[in-house]
């Protein structure tokens, strides 16, 4: 097993929240908000693992205001943190808050989305976003038959840096079958315009994204592919493939779509295997996900914080340039996750219990 369950056996690692009384915090964790399934998912898997230690641990939420972000980082800084673990609402606004913790001489860990413009994140824990892109595209491809497929493009909040890699990771797959005729996009003159370049430039993909956002939002997401699909002819629907970001998106896009008599099949794809996503994939309402284990996650997250309180060199595998520096990252794999494996990779490796699913 990893080092940090040696760690845990000896009795290193503790969560105390806000309820902790006077004592100083060692890590603090802020989180982006709690009104989205995946990020509850995170704090819980935090709150599992580190459930006895002699480490003080507090998590926050910036409930999707950068205000409140850097609020947080300052509380944290306060009550004497040593190690920031941050995933950012903005990553180029939260650049501000890092700024502060990293000159009080906290050691800043970006979790999950990378903070950019600054030279304050000394190292990112993340899965390979780009692979969950192409991923995501792989599927649409495999599934793809002849030519002509009318292809629908959605992706994340343009102000999250991890939306462009995803983007970027799509891109890599699906122009090449643009280019040939496996597919056309149906909802986007912007990503038309550019779909015989086979690498995009950061304005291009700033352009499509722009176009395409659903800003991680369900109804943002519900609303555009319900505009989109007005605006559609008959040949555009019939079996269609459909790039959605996440889990959250992809419900409300693949709701959207069954309800048009004229879809008669559709390919979704969606990430952070959501427990209401595996449902919907059990269900045949989403073709689907791609698993990135928070378990492992969260694990490579405070094995880095512990690394950095006790001394120890901290282990990468990577890096990311955020616009200023490269930052030293390390990187989870991640898995393809449809109706035919989730009996393996979802119930069997105890990710959820299958008696909490229909």
């Amino acid at each position: 097993m990893k080092k940090l369950f040696a760690l845990m056996a000896a009795a290193l690692l503790v969560v105390t929240l806000a309820a902790c009384g006077g004592s100083s915090v060692d890590i603090g964790i802020v989180l982006p908000t709690n009104e989205e399934p995946r990020w509850v998912q995170d704090e819980t898997r935090f709150n599992e693992l580190l459930e006895d230690s002699e480490y003080n641990v507090e998590i926050l939420f910036s409930q999707g205001s950068t205000a409140t972000e850097r609020s947080n980082v300052e509380s944290l800084v306060n009550q004497g943190i040593d190690v920031l673990i941050i995933t950012a609402h903005d990553g180029t606004a939260a650049a501000a808050a890092v700024e502060f913790a990293k000159a009080e001489g906290v050691t800043v860990i970006a979790y999950d989305r990378l903070i950019t413009d600054t030279d304050a994140v000394d190292y990112y824990v993340t899965f390979d976003s780009i692979a969950v892109g192409e991923a995501q595209a792989q599927y649409l491809v495999d599934n793809a038959t002849g030519t002509g497929n009318p292809l629908y493009l959605y992706a994340g909040a343009a102000t999250d840096n991890n939306a462009f890699l995803f983007f970027e990771g799509a891109w890599n797959v699906l122009q090449p079958k643009i280019a040939d005729g496996t597919f056309y996009i149906v909802n986007s003159s912007e990503a038309r315009d550019v779909e015989d370049s086979a690498t995009l430039t950061r304005d291009q993909a700033s352009d499509v994204i722009g176009q395409i956002t659903t800003n991680w939002d369900f109804n943002t997401a519900l609303n555009l592919a319900s505009a989109n699909l007005t605006a559609a002819g008959s040949d555009d629907k019939g079996e269609v493939f459909i790039l959605a970001p996440n889990d959250g998106t992809a419900r409300s896009i693949a709701d959207t779509f069954a309800d048009d008599p004229e879809v008669t099949n559709y390919f979704v794809t969606g990430q952070d295997a959501e427990q209401a996503s595996i449902q919907y994939i059990l269900d045949g309402k989403q073709s689907m996900t791609v698993f990135k284990d928070v378990r492992i996650l969260v694990e490579d997250a405070i094995n880095m914080a512990v690394d950095v309180l006790d001394g120890n060199t901290v282990t990468t595998t990577g890096s990311y340039n955020n616009g200023v520096i490269d930052v030293p990252a390390l990187q989870t794999e991640v898995i393809v996750v449809e109706q035919n494996n989730v009996q393996a990779e979802i119930f069997d490796s105890g990710y959820y219990s299958e008696d909490d699913f229909e």
